[in-house]
């Protein structure tokens, strides 16, 4: 069967001409709806695949005022975090028929704003968002709060109230079951390698940490807390701090990510210092190369599947309260939803 159509694109119009029934019995077809049959449903995409029809989103959004697509604005994709996360929810956003596009902002706050009004301008239906380390200003997500489109904000989060879904893990939780089990399995003296404050995420870690340690009778003291980006480069030169210009070695660290844990035990390798009879390690996130690495790091899992669900709840949670209407008209509720963690305990403690 051959199609010609003079350089045009087909419509469904065609489509219902070559099989002989009616333009809106494809349509129900292509979207895949209830009362359309499988048989029907099957013939109608083998007669599009055949006919290289392709759906015009755009004009389908502007009848139904959905795009059916949804943005992600996250800080990089290189983290092991992120990656996981954003896989498992856009496998579950595909099921309900919702693409999803994926911007990353660099840590640029600057960028983050550019992002959030592109995606604005592209009419997604919601708006996810893992804030960079150093957003403290949050008035470029305003556009999409005032007009009632659904706003998630997820582990990154905003540190003021906003119109908006919160989806966070308990990090203060997390620092403070990590500075227990230094305690319990014999540590005296602690250094911590931890994230900017201004982010939620580093600042309930410290919170929580130092919260432990005075709980067993310990001082975090300061001159051993260091805060900066979590690179393995940045936590090497943190672990040449601590054991060439330090008086006091500590034999207890705790990195607030997995990537400079693996560093630190990089380090203490190349150093001789022996893991764990000399010094226990502890990150975060739960990375699959913290159980590779020899002797496997002890982390905090972060409960990704369950992040995952959440953050597609909410989002149908807001769309669906009525099929009929645009997400613009649907109540924007403020929730916050707090993930609980969990500490793995592996050799390097």
């Amino acid at each position: 069967m051959k199609f010609k159509k003079n350089g045009q694109d087909y419509t469904i119009v065609d489509i219902a001409r070559e099989l002989n029934i009616s333009a809106a019995t494809v349509s129900r077809a292509l979207n895949n709806h209830n009362d359309i049959s499988d048989a029907t449903k099957e013939r109608v995409r083998n007669m599009a695949r055949k006919m290289g029809y392709q759906r015009n989103r755009i004009a389908s959004g502007l009848r139904s005022k959905k795009s059916y697509t949804v943005g992600f604005i996250i800080p990089s994709l290189s983290s092991f975090f992120q990656t996981e996360l954003l896989t498992d929810i856009q496998n579950q956003m595909h099921e309900y028929g919702y693409n999803v596009i994926i911007c990353q902002s660099n840590e640029s706050f600057e960028l983050e704003q550019e992002l959030v009004n592109t995606l604005y301008s592209y009419r997604v239906d919601a708006l996810f968002a893992s804030l960079t380390l150093f957003t403290s200003n949050y008035n470029h997500f305003q556009a999409f709060i005032d007009r009632g489109i659904p706003v998630v904000f997820y582990d990154r989060v905003p540190k003021e109230k906003m119109h908006a879904h919160v989806i966070k893990g308990d990090d203060f939780r997390g620092g403070f079951l990590a500075g227990n089990h230094l305690i319990e399995t014999g540590c005296k003296s602690f250094a911590f390698i931890n994230g900017p404050v201004t982010c939620n995420l580093y600042h309930d870690r410290y919170k929580g940490f130092k919260a432990a340690l005075e709980g067993g009778g310990f001082v975090l003291e300061e001159d051993m807390v260091f805060c900066h980006e979590l690179t393995y480069e940045n936590a090497w030169d943190t672990c040449r701090k601590i054991f060439d210009e330090k008086k006091i070695r500590p034999d207890g660290i705790f990195a607030t990510n997995d990537i400079s844990a693996i560093a630190i035990l990089q380090y203490a390798k190349e150093r001789g210092i022996k893991v764990p009879s000399e010094l226990k390690i502890i990150g975060y996130s739960n990375d699959p190369r913290t159980s590779f690495v020899t002797p496997s790091i002890t982390t905090i899992d972060q409960k990704i599947p369950e992040i995952a669900d959440s953050v597609v709840k909410a989002f149908l949670d807001l769309i669906n309260g009525n099929k009929d209407i645009a997400p613009a008209q649907v109540k924007n509720i403020k929730t916050t939803n707090v993930i609980g963690v969990e500490l793995i305990r592996r050799m390097s403690t």
